[in-house]
């Protein structure tokens, strides 16, 4: 009765840990998710801006840049409504002192498309750290063309994190339920070791608390899985037990069960037991297994 209670009180304990996690996990979620929502909006607004002055260099005041879209996680096209030409240099300058306004962006990529292949007609690389800077042929004026501005992101810690959230929490949250379930399940599947320690088996004794066989004064160590498949048949001598009863009892709750897994565990206790002689685990075709005691 006080194992019940105890262990009662561990589960509520860990249900209770479980739902703390879960609920922390939520809300850190959802706050960092609103940030993230503004800061790429403002991006966006930024990525328009960069658009606008690109075209307003090329002496172009009166045709629209066209609606940016997020064409990966974080990578993003400002497209225009009509062609135009561009100094590398001032494309340069403008992406640079705008996005040094995003909180979200360290280093970036910009691929300038050419619309009717999309083929790189321009690109460069800004980091965080300059030496990492990446930029060539500046002072070659580009040509008016249709053009397409890519802009590819280095995903920030803070966007790593958010996004991953719910999976680590649900695959903590995962991983606590588990070790909790088959520890009671382990706590189960022995329900009556204390009141049965022993088990006279011929002239073997089979300490089930102990999980030890004592056969002629020399003790051989047993598993758990072993000790819980010899309590089914020290329970049960010299009757049939089903395969499918076995497979319950010993699996039941801890995932797939391997087909070849019971054999294998009474392939182990066969060689355990084979110094009595008059003690074996026999095989009944079609039903299962008994454990034969010789009177």
């Amino acid at each position: 009765m006080q194992h019940s209670r105890n262990l009662f009180g561990k589960r509520k304990y860990l249900l209770g840990l479980m739902l703390l996690v879960f609920v922390a996990v939520v809300c850190v979620a959802f706050s960092t998710n609103d940030g993230d929502d503004f800061d790429i909006s403002r991006r966006e607004v930024l990525l328009r801006r960069i658009g606008h002055e690109l075209l307003l260099q090329s002496g172009d005041s009166t045709s629209r840049v066209l609606p940016v879209k997020r064409i990966s996680g974080n990578e993003y096209q400002i497209a225009f409504e009509n062609d135009f030409s561009f100094e590398p240099d001032s494309l340069i300058n403008v992406t640079k002192r705008l996005l040094d306004k995003d909180p979200l962006t360290n280093d970036y990529v910009v691929k300038v498309m050419n619309c009717a292949n999309s083929s790189m007609v321009y690109g460069y690389a800004i980091s965080k750290d300059r030496k990492d800077n990446i930029i060539t042929c500046n002072g070659r004026k580009q040509p008016k063309g249709c053009y397409l501005i890519n802009i590819k992101f280095k995903p920030t810690v803070r966007t790593i994190v958010s996004s991953g959230y719910f999976l680590t929490g649900l695959s903590f949250l995962a991983l606590v339920g588990f070790i909790f379930l088959r520890s009671a399940k382990q706590k189960r599947a022995l329900p009556d070791i204390q009141h049965a320690n022993t088990f006279t088996l011929g002239s073997v004794l089979f300490d089930a608390k102990n999980r030890k066989l004592i056969i002629n004064e020399k003790t051989l160590e047993l598993t758990g899985t072993e000790t819980r498949v010899l309590l089914i048949f020290a329970s049960s001598p010299n009757q049939t037990i089903e395969r499918s009863r076995l497979q319950k009892e010993i699996w039941e709750d801890e995932g797939v069960i391997v087909g070849r897994s019971l054999d294998m565990f009474i392939s182990k206790l066969r060689k355990k037991l084979e110094r009595d002689p008059n003690i074996k685990i026999v095989v009944i075709r079609g039903k299962g297994y008994k454990l034969e005691i010789a009177a």
